[in-house]
């Protein structure tokens, strides 16, 4: 379980700080200096910052600020990398340049000594590696940000692939955390444009996220479920996980030997049919979201293995989606309303699909829905393109500020991936032709007399509940009153303007007081000529008369600012 700590709450250690300043040093770097100002947070800035050159910062500006901020990610290292390859899958929390830009990061990061390789596997499996392995290469397959991944050999033959946690990687990813948290604290307190994308809350989601990554056994527990679900599929094959390899920190799994989807060359020279492979995967994708609701979110080309007999394996289960049964027929809904052009149906299914902070306005939505469908609609079916409609729908919904849930967007990114895929291996690919049966599948089991039955059963089940709950609930309230421990909430919404305008009249009716004050008392000093005198003149009473003149003028002005008397 990461442990994500306020700064400022806790002890600030040095290493934090040693960071601290390092992530601001890179933020100068990249033209972010006006943003570290506005943070307010000059007690962790050195001299150091000020060593950046003007050649440099000009260099700099050249670039987008979505570039800068993906470059500054790269430098950032292994936490920052995985922040920003989340944020390219969230564009209901980014902006669309910042998602196509993130998505170009990639792990680029050597890889660890084997004496550490060793280590973890023989601390994590409590074994030691010629016991475990006949053979373990020390020289990894892959490195990435969390790990890497090692050949090695089984006893009874099997070659595997070993998979190892970079050594320290969750105290790293803790304390980038910790950091992270407290300038998303310091963006939504100081900036009121970056609190509109809500930075505490997507260090929050990036938290989560990451803790799943980090813990193997989920990946494996995600591969066990694939197999089952396509365990009677031949065209469809998922390695094999060694659970007694397996642990939070070390996946040991079959080492599979097969043909990268995108290597069309090596395709052709191994003899295997293109079009089959896309139709096949299309059904893959298409099966594990609209049949099985449980999906690969991941599915891009280097994570596609083909087979001999043009059998598809797909690789990397570190990120997974799951869409319950409703949430698939509310998409299909939605798909369904589109292709009829039914504007205010499609949007209802859309707010229902969405989540919000303020209410959205309805007909605003309805009017770029309606352009919506005339931008894609108007065409042949062939030659719409899954992945340019669901990517418009999702800057429509960025728009509008509504929030889409990640495995909802995980499943349109997994649709879109398919379907460039699919065109790459076969230009004349119609993925709305491979959807058509599945999205048919999804209505007509509404109507199933199982289905029906299901519903019908859990209505009632449903009844009797609220039919047994609802005496006791009323007699709870019942006897909450007799005992005056009741107690009503409310809440008023959108009064902050007019108590605030409430308090500006009472303190200028106060000010406006004093000022009256001060002159009725300076005139009675001035006429009962109270020493000292000047020129005959109570010099106590000349000195009120100025304060209340300045005072007065001084309201006067703020009044006049404000544009009305």
């Amino acid at each position: 379980m990461l442990s994500i700590r306020k700064i400022g709450v806790v002890g600030r250690t040095y290493r934090n700080l040693s960071r601290y300043r390092q992530i601001l040093a890179v933020l100068f770097k990249y033209g972010f200096g006006d943003l570290v100002e506005l943070l307010r947070i000059e007690q962790y800035i050195e001299v150091g910052l000020q060593l950046i050159s003007r050649n440099r910062r000009d260099r700099i500006e050249k670039y987008t600020r979505a570039e800068r901020v993906r470059m500054a990610f790269e430098e950032l290292g292994p936490t920052y990398i995985k922040l920003g390859q989340v944020l390219s899958t969230r564009p209901d929390l980014v902006p669309a340049d910042f998602v196509r830009e993130l998505t170009k990061l990639q792990d680029n990061v050597p890889h660890f000594d084997f004496t550490d390789v060793q280590r973890t596997i023989e601390k994590e499996i409590d074994s030691t590696i010629k016991e475990l392995f006949v053979f373990f290469d020390e020289t990894p397959l892959a490195a990435a940000s969390i790990g890497q991944v090692h050949r090695a050999g089984l006893a009874d033959g099997e070659i595997v692939a070993v998979k190892v946690q970079r050594p320290g990687i969750k105290k790293i990813i803790e304390v980038d955390l910790e950091i992270m948290l407290h300038l998303a604290m310091l963006m939504e307190r100081n900036i009121k444009e970056m609190a509109l994308y809500r930075p505490v809350k997507i260090v929050e989601e990036f938290a989560k996220t990451i803790e799943k990554e980090i813990d193997y056994t989920i990946e494996a527990a995600s591969m066990e479920r694939f197999a089952r679900n396509f365990l009677d599929n031949p065209t469809i094959y998922i390695p094999k996980v060694f659970r007694n390899m397996t642990t939070e920190h070390v996946i040991t799994m079959e080492l599979v030997d097969g043909i990268k989807v995108s290597d069309i060359d090596r395709l052709e020279d191994a003899g295997l049919n293109r079009k089959l492979i896309t139709t096949r995967g299309a059904e893959f994708c298409l099966k594990q979201i609209f049949i099985h609701g449980f999906f690969h979110a991941d599915p891009h080309p280097g994570n596609i293995f083909v087979l001999p007999d043009n059998v598809i394996c797909l690789l990397d289960f570190g990120m997974t989606g799951s869409v319950d049964r409703q949430t698939r027929e509310d998409f299909v809904d939605l798909v369904d309303s589109v292709v009829h052009q039914q504007t205010s149906r499609a949007t209802q299914v859309i707010l229902k699909l969405t989540d919000w902070d303020d209410e959205p306005d309805i007909r605003a939505l309805e009017k770029d829905v309606a352009d919506f469908m005339g931008q894609h609609l108007f065409k042949p079916l062939k030659e719409i393109e899954i992945g340019k409609l669901l990517n418009h729908l999702l800057e429509m919904a960025f728009r509008h500020r509504l929030i889409i849930s990640p495995d909802i967007y995980f499943m349109m990114k997994a649709l879109t991936t398919i379907e460039q895929v699919a065109r790459s291996l076969d230009p004349d690919f119609d993925m709305i032709a491979e959807t058509k049966p599945f999205i048919e599948r999804v209505k007509l089991a509404k109507f199933y007399p199982r289905r029906i039955a299901d519903d019908m059963i859990k209505l009632g089940s449903d009844m009797m509940q609220f039919i047994q709950q609802f005496p006791k609930d009323m007699l709870e309230i019942a006897r909450q009153i007799r005992q005056q421990r009741l107690a009503i909430k409310m809440e008023h919404r959108g009064l902050e303007t007019m108590l605030a305008t409430h308090d500006q009249i009472s303190n200028r009716l106060s000010f406006s007081i004093i000022i009256a004050a001060l002159i009725i008392g300076s005139a009675l000093i001035v006429i009962s000529e109270t020493p000292p005198l000047f020129y005959g003149i109570s010099l106590i009473g000349i000195i009120l008369f100025s304060a209340a003149a300045i005072m007065g003028i001084w309201l006067l002005i703020a009044i006049l600012r404000k544009g009305r008397l």
